[in-house]
């Protein structure tokens, strides 16, 4: 094999791995989002069931609220790291037209 075809494959497992790489790592936003749900989850368990001076509709209400509030933090952090990915490339094509 040459050396330009050695090198050529070489890329090619290079740009493999590097995908391989991205897939494999959690995302800002998915590990935070997660970290919150986690948090929200165990709360939950242990405190409302303890808590009699609430009814049980209040308390579902309480916790699928907060529920919410994760998911919408997670499409938040996601839209920020999808804004911030084309900015990159945006300005990587800017400085390879130079």
């Amino acid at each position: 094999m040459s050396g330009w075809a050695s090198r050529k494959q070489e890329n090619c497992q290079n740009e493999e791995n590097k995908k391989i790489n991205r897939m494999k790592k959690i995302r800002k936003s998915t590990g935070v989002a997660l970290a919150f749900l986690i948090y929200v989850s165990v709360t939950a368990a242990y405190l409302l069931p303890r808590n009699t001076e609430v009814g049980p509709t209040e308390k579902i209400i309480t916790v699928a609220v907060s529920y919410v509030i994760v998911l919408l933090l997670w499409l938040v952090l996601r839209k920020k790291e999808q804004m911030r990915e084309r900015r990159k490339k945006d300005e990587q094509s800017i400085h390879l037209k130079k």
